[in-house]
């Protein structure tokens, strides 16, 4: 029987329908298979501390090192609160400088913080990325989940409402903010000595249920960050020191890897996430695959 164009029609719509229906029914048994694996292994939640050294290989001064800036100015007269109360100027032009110095075209992201973009992309919000450095590389890197603890150099704050601006120029000795009735003076929105670190309650929430902490090129003098290992270790975390050289605390850690933040914070990354995809393929146990990697000593150890 010759079939006509509308029965030709009917007839492609119905096989196009089937086709869409199969399709679907194929989707929905990858996406629960997908699921089950998940599932089964979960990824691990990520915890990462960073201080002054992830900074330096990108042009950005520390303050512990022997040409740290603490060299050319009193703590007590430019990084405390009393210091501001006596000489604003002063403190102001300290961070204009600092300021300045962060938007100049040749301070970029190195490979550390763009490895440490790569984990947050691969985890999403299994990862959280706690910096004591009030610079933006973290951001220009591509990291999302990051908590300033000690403030924001691009930022500044009313010295009586607290209200945070976006800020990318001098203060001048005029500006004032425009949230109170007569005019504040702006301060820099940067914790100082003898203040309370920003977002504290997160952090610890953080590391009550990280799976990893990881500590980057810090000292281990600040307190509290120098303490967040005790306490990730306490919650049953495994933890790890990528520095230049052993800090404080070093001997909190159970995992240790000394070099460049540009060289040991890659491998450290890349290893682990071969790690976690490696149990997917395998079948293998996540949170035991790479705790198991002994300790390694790079060629700057300080040992």
């Amino acid at each position: 029987m010759m079939r006509t164009p509308r029965r030709r029609l009917r007839l492609a719509r119905y096989k196009k329908t089937r086709r869409q229906v199969h399709q679907r029914f194929r989707q929905r048994i990858f996406e629960r298979d997908r699921n089950i694996e998940i599932a089964r292994h979960p990824l691990p939640y990520v915890v990462v501390l960073t201080g002054a050294g992830i900074s330096a290989e990108s042009g950005i001064r520390t303050f512990r090192a022997a040409d740290g800036l603490w060299e050319e100015h009193k703590v007590e007269d430019v990084a405390t609160p009393e210091g501001f109360s006596r000489n604003p100027l002063m403190v102001q032009d300290f961070y204009n400088a600092r300021r300045r110095q962060l938007q100049q075209d040749d301070i970029k992201p190195n490979a550390a913080h763009l490895a440490l973009a790569e984990l947050e992309a691969a985890l999403g919000d299994h990862f959280l990325l706690v910096t004591q450095n009030i610079d933006n590389l973290h951001e220009r890197a591509g990291n999302r989940n990051v908590i300033h603890m000690h403030g924001e150099l691009l930022k500044v704050r009313c010295a009586s409402s607290g209200q945070i601006l976006q800020w990318t120029e001098d203060v001048k000795p005029d500006d004032r903010c425009h949230c109170c009735q007569f005019p504040s003076v702006l301060r820099p929105h940067v914790v100082w000595f003898g203040e309370m670190p920003l977002q504290m309650d997160e952090i610890y929430q953080a590391l009550a249920q990280a799976d990893y902490f990881v500590a980057i090129g810090t000292s281990g003098h600040v307190y509290p960050a120098a303490g967040f290992v005790h306490e990730a270790r306490l919650q049953g975390a495994h933890t790890v020191e990528l520095n230049l050289e052993p800090s404080q605390v070093g001997s909190e850690f159970e995992e240790k890897q000394y070099g460049l933040a540009s060289e040991v914070v890659p491998d450290w990354v890349h290893d682990l996430l071969e790690n976690i995809a490696r149990p997917v393929r395998s079948g293998a146990d996540v949170s035991s695959a790479f705790g198991q990697r002994e300790d390694q000593v790079g060629d700057n150890s300080a040992d």
